[in-house]
């Protein structure tokens, strides 16, 4: 049987087979071609919305010890309507198979919140394979671009198949969600991440992983909100998204060689970036080295002309993509 991942997986690429064959069609370009079925961003009209959970909690501490407690497939549910500040838990790890969920998007919910003001560690990090966060929301200590000292992280993931789904997270400045190398099939999707914009940082999404989906989510004021070291073996599609006009730095980035100082001119093994929205003034992708598979880049919407808005070292494909208010089609 397919997981959730695999399914939506499959809707995007028979969406991007469909899209590919009428390519002249004006909605077929940028995250409005959306084919998940839940709404860009999360939130009102998402449809898979927990309401329960094997553990309810109101507190800090009934969550730690839910994190105790908790074993795989087991669901750790925060009430709604409840603010759990976390500032002092430190680094909570979320245990193998568990589901941290929230109500987002129910009935007009917001979701629970979830606040660290902790000027250093991150708020989550997995524990095991296969976690999953949805329909909460997170507040971190700072969303300004100034380089104070404080820094802010949300979520590391470390291991396979993990989920953030249909959150809003924010206030995070240094980053959002971390990927490491060996988190193999990683699904970032449809949520809403913004303010995370510290100046020479700011990630709503790192990824240092290969095999990292970022699908149909709301990006705005941040640096990067996505980037990657772009070390051998890193690699992410990212498709459907709204990427908003609010930011200090180019948008989308995949480090090369030069950046990490190992002597190659890599950047990453692939990148897929298709579908996306991108408003804004600032350059919209940058590639800084060569991708040692191949880059790809279709079907976006740039809200500038074509002359300025992908930067790369080479070995990439851009077709079929508009520029501009009109949606001018270069080939």
């Amino acid at each position: 049987m397919k997981t959730k991942f695999e399914s939506l997986l499959l809707v995007i690429a028979l969406a991007v087979v469909r899209t590919t064959a009428v390519a002249t069609a004006a909605e077929n370009f940028g995250h409005l071609a959306n084919p998940t079925g839940d709404p860009v961003g999360g939130g009102a009209g998402y449809r898979d919305i927990f309401t329960k959970g094997d553990f309810t909690v109101t507190t800090v501490g009934e969550l730690i010890d839910a994190l105790k407690q908790a074993r795989p497939s087991q669901v750790i549910y925060v009430a709604d309507g409840a603010t759990l500040d976390l500032t002092d838990a430190g680094a909570l790890r979320l245990p193998a198979g568990v589901t941290l969920a929230g109500s987002r998007g129910r009935n007009g919910s917001a979701g629970a919140l979830l606040i660290s003001k902790h000027p250093g560690s991150m708020m989550f990090v997995t524990g095991g394979d296969r976690v999953r966060v949805t329909g909460l929301r997170f507040e971190g200590a700072y969303g300004g671009a100034e380089r104070v000292s404080i820094s802010s992280h949300f979520f590391g993931i470390l291991h396979y198949a993990c989920e953030v789904d249909n959150c809003e997270i924010y206030n995070f400045n240094l980053s959002g969600v971390s990927v490491g190398p060996g988190a193999l099939k990683t699904s970032i999707h449809h949520n809403y991440m913004h303010h995370i914009q510290l100046g020479g940082y700011g990630y709503a999404v790192s990824n240092g992983g290969s095999d990292t989906r970022i699908i149909a989510n709301r990006l705005d004021f941040g640096r990067h909100v996505i980037a990657s070291n772009g070390s051998p073996g890193c690699g992410y599609e990212a498709a459907y998204n709204w990427v908003g006009p609010n930011a200090t730095s180019h948008q989308f980035d995949m480090h090369g060689g030069r950046d990490r100082g190992d002597g190659t001119d890599i950047a990453g093994d692939w990148l897929h970036i298709h579908h996306n929205t991108f408003e804004g003034t600032v350059r919209h992708v940058v590639i800084r080295g060569v991708p040692s598979q191949r880059a790809e880049i279709h079907h976006n919407w740039f809200s500038g002309p074509a002359a300025t808005k992908i930067v790369s070292g080479g070995n990439m494909k851009v077709y079929c993509n508009v520029y501009g208010p009109d949606k001018k089609l270069e080939p």
